[in-house]
């Protein structure tokens, strides 16, 4: 079996925190195999590029440091202030400053010249994410010859809103060097495909494959990620035994509980599920003061305006639902900016009634899956989820809502509220399927085979 190779812009370094989903399908996957995982070392210090190394069994982990002005070029720069709201079909927050994408592009140089000495033609290499789009192209260009895949885990946009940014085919025409790319759904793969046949002159034949004009082609499939949902549902029912999802359950005095867990970030539409949720209590008033929300929106790139501007307009938000409707004995909504440990939130998604989980737009939405898999069997939740989520095209047992129309959410918080029990465990067994059959070792071992079926 060739021995796999991974690179992401972070590594689950051995002795790191490895709460991650992505994290343990993709170290099952190096250890089944054995190989290698490259990426930044996550610490900003000294001169680029200096490397280290640690080995656990058969994987060995080699990360690389970046110095100040590499990390804020190609990291908060252009991979995060450009291509994260342009991939978020968010053209009004795009930077096209021509300086950070020089820093993205000589980053990307220099993960491909590390990286490259420590390759074999043998070798799989699996490469993740915005951050290292044309990381194959570079390492091309340095005489690498094995089979290389790329996974995109957020949403692809359109054709059009690509070609908004200034020299986009210089960019995403690097994807055309990987043997397979993946998408999370049938129609961001769908979109790329467009994007390749109108900028990139291609063709696209019966299977999906981009036949392109000179002659070479693109493998190109959707690979929806999965989660361990196993582990999941184990770590639930033992966490409701914990100090804090006890001390909550006890601090809700009866009420139900809706729940929704995001990084602070534009793209997760809390705003918008805050003024829903005011909305919810306007438009039913009969349900004053049976519920409680809960919103867990951890703080994420705090430096960066667009960041520090979201965080105050949710306190402002949830401060003026508080004042309109608050009892003495009840807030409606408790907004924590804090994390809390995995198996924690389990134990708190399985003690809520409702799952709210509305972004504008996102790749996947793993919390939407989590939430399912930590329900209790005999006694679930509803979900209400976002259909701009990739998330919906497999969870369509869900309460499915757009997240800008704020009397479709609040009207669909309050079905989930009241519905039967009945209705509720038919629609967590239909949405546990797709849970439990695909989860995240299904999902590596299913973008690999194709890989390897990949002619090259």
């Amino acid at each position: 079996m060739s021995r796999l190779v991974v690179v992401s812009n972070r590594v689950a370094v051995p002795g790191e925190s490895r709460a991650g989903g992505l994290a343990v399908g993709l170290e099952a996957a190096l250890r089944t195999r054995g190989g290698l995982w490259f990426g930044w070392s996550g610490k900003v210090r000294g001169d680029s590029g200096r490397l280290h190394e640690q080995d656990e069994g058969d994987v060995r982990y080699v990360t690389m440091d970046l110095d100040q002005a590499d990390h804020d070029a190609y990291y908060n720069g252009f991979a995060n202030r450009t291509l994260w709201p342009l991939l978020h079909s968010r053209l009004d927050l795009v930077d096209y400053a021509r300086e950070t994408r020089a820093g993205y592009r000589r980053v990307n140089a220099l993960f491909a010249d590390k990286l490259a000495p420590l390759l074999r033609d043998s070798d799989v290499l699996w490469i993740h994410d915005y951050h290292l789009i044309p990381l194959a192209a570079l390492l091309r260009e340095r005489g690498v010859g094995c089979r290389i895949g790329f996974f995109l885990h957020v949403p692809m946009p359109s054709a059009d809103l690509v070609s908004a940014l200034p020299e986009h085919g210089r960019l995403f025409g690097t994807l055309y060097a990987y043997d397979l790319v993946g998408f999370q759904t049938v129609r961001d793969a769908d979109r790329f495909r467009t994007y390749a046949r109108i900028f990139g002159g291609a063709t696209i034949e019966s299977d999906g494959t981009v036949a392109l004009p000179g002659g070479g082609q693109v493998a190109v499939g959707a690979f929806p990620i999965g989660i361990d949902a196993a582990r999941i549902a184990e770590q639930s029912a033992a966490a409701v035994a914990k100090p804090a999802v006890r001390a909550l359950r006890e601090s809700l005095s009866g009420r139900q509980l809706a729940i929704g867990v995001d990084r602070l970030d534009y793209s997760k539409g809390m705003p918008e599920r805050f003024r829903a949720f005011g909305r919810y209590l306007e438009r039913h008033p009969a349900e004053r003061g049976r519920m409680t929300f809960l919103q867990i929106a951890p703080v994420s790139r705090g430096d960066v305006a667009e960041y520090q501007h979201l965080r105050d307009q949710l306190e402002g938000i949830a401060g003026h639902i508080n004042g309109t409707h608050a009892e003495p004995d009840w807030t409606p909504l408790r907004y924590v900016n804090r994390n809390f440990a995995h198996a924690t939130l389990t134990g708190f998604y399985r003690m809520a009634s409702v799952g709210l989980v509305t972004p504008l737009r996102d790749g996947m939405n793993l919390v939407a899956k989590e939430y399912v898999a930590a329900q209790d069997p005999e006694d679930p939740g509803a979900l209400v989820l976002s259909m701009l989520a990739g998330a919906a095209a497999e969870l369509d047992a869900a309460l499915l809502v757009n997240p800008y129309d704020l009397d479709g959410v609040a009207d669909a918080i309050a079905r989930a509220a009241s519905m039967s029990l009945s209705e509720r465990r038919e629609r967590w067994e239909s949405m546990m399927r797709p849970i439990r059959d695909y989860d995240i070792h299904v999902w590596c071992r299913r973008f690999l085979e194709r890989l390897g079926e990949v002619s090259t």
